[in-house]
């Protein structure tokens, strides 16, 4: 965990001035402590926002089966808690939750269906981004069937083989979305922790937090390599080689592959300053 008092306090660690969670007993003050509730994400994303308004900014989105900690609900039916696959804190809608259950499988496929029936003809019951979490109880004619009654094709949860840059290739093309994190909207840090998640290799969830903590940070004169990553100011790419780089992105509004000199050079020219950390994962 976070130092309680670090710059990214209000965002990864759950503890307000009126409440925290009981494990922060001690170590910060507050009006009181709860011991808090697991549930799952229910929809395909659910966003999440940093202030206790419906329609605020989007901070990050949940996938589909991801743990969420609820340590308050609220009347407006807003919940607050912490999401347990990056710490992300934060505000989600009660209705979007789903009750706690074990550990499922994830979902390989850049996007996916679960069908009432294990046939390609049968109606959908919902659709699954990439690393959504499904309870997998067993199959039936190339279809996982899940503990909630749907059926997801067996395909869609084979393991994918490549690095974090071959995860990334996935989302070529994929609409530009701040606080995205799926094919159907991704922002840029988003981009680079899905295509690290999509490896095992766990990566903090905002651009600021991976210039600081994502690996190791590299001089300003070592050779760029596959799989490190570029930040400017509120901006981060990964290197495919050592000149070209995908990052999803507001110029195109889109994911995008590009030279890493035609990057610089516009973003220069649109007075967003030059690189300020290059780092490896």
């Amino acid at each position: 965990m976070p130092h309680v008092n670090g710059p990214f306090h209000r965002r990864l660690v759950p503890a307000r001035p009126d409440l925290a969670a009981a494990h922060l007993r001690g170590r910060v003050a507050a009006e009181r402590f709860a011991p808090g509730r697991p549930a799952r994400v229910a929809p395909s994303l659910l966003d999440l926002t940093l202030d206790p308004n419906p329609t605020g900014e989007r901070a990050t989105q949940l996938l589909h089966g991801e743990v969420f900690v609820v340590y308050e609900e609220r009347p407006d039916g807003l919940v607050w808690g912490q999401a347990q696959l990056d710490g992300y804190v934060g505000y989600v809608a009660r209705d979007g939750l789903g009750p706690q259950r074990g550990a499922g499988r994830p979902v390989t496929a850049i996007w996916s269906q679960s069908y009432q029936r294990p046939s390609v003809q049968a109606r959908v019951l919902g659709e699954l981004p990439l690393l959504a979490d499904v309870p997998v109880s067993g199959s039936t004619s190339g279809f996982a069937r899940l503990r909630d009654g749907g059926h997801v094709p067996l395909p869609h949860l084979t393991p994918s083989a490549g690095d974090p840059v071959a995860q990334a290739l996935r989302f070529v093309g994929a609409p530009y979305l701040w606080g995205g994190r799926s094919i159907r909207g991704i922002d840029c840090s988003g981009l680079v922790q899905i295509a690290h998640l999509a490896c095992g290799v766990a990566l903090p969830r905002d651009t600021d937090m991976q210039v600081e903590l994502a690996g190791a940070p590299l001089p300003p004169d070592a050779a760029l390599a596959r799989g490190d990553l570029v930040f400017w100011r509120g901006h981060v790419a990964l290197m495919i080689d050592g000149q070209t780089l995908i990052h999803a992105n507001a110029h195109h509004m889109a994911v995008a592959v590009e030279r890493l000199a035609d990057v610089e050079e516009r973003v220069l020219a649109a007075r967003g300053g030059p690189v300020t950390a290059r780092r490896r994962p």
